[in-house]
């Protein structure tokens, strides 16, 4: 069972929006940098987006910046990516992950817990 889960996935028209959601239901997320990544099918999973345990320090990948935000709400144990100015290449299975590391880098290798993923498609 995911330690993680994610919320808030779905089908948008290019140029819509989207908000995702990660959870620890048994999970102090607090404790953990956080990051979000993606996988569209036939490529690799890739970093999207990360913020440092105390929400100071946030990196986004090339790709996204400017139109992703990424946030946290330790009171709540949430963390949230929004997206906006969605594009087809967005397209994917989206992953919350935690690191040991409270100032994580965009690599897998950097996560010691996942979510199960959750589908977003942009498309007209």
């Amino acid at each position: 069972q995911s330690q993680l889960v994610e919320s808030g996935g779905g089908l948008v028209q290019p140029g819509g929006s989207l908000r995702l959601s990660c959870v620890g239901p048994d999970f102090t997320l607090d404790y953990y940098g956080i990051g979000w990544f993606r996988q569209a099918p036939g490529k690799e999973r890739e970093g999207v987006s990360c913020i440092s345990s105390n929400g100071l320090i946030t990196k986004y990948a090339d790709s996204v910046q400017g139109r992703f935000t990424i946030s946290r709400d330790n009171a709540k144990n949430i963390v949230t990516l929004q997206m906006n100015s969605l594009k087809p290449e967005d397209t994917g299975v989206y992953y919350c992950a935690a690191s040991n590391n409270v100032r994580p880098m965009l690599v897998m290798e950097d996560y010691e817990y996942w979510g199960q993923g959750i589908q977003v498609t942009v498309s007209s």
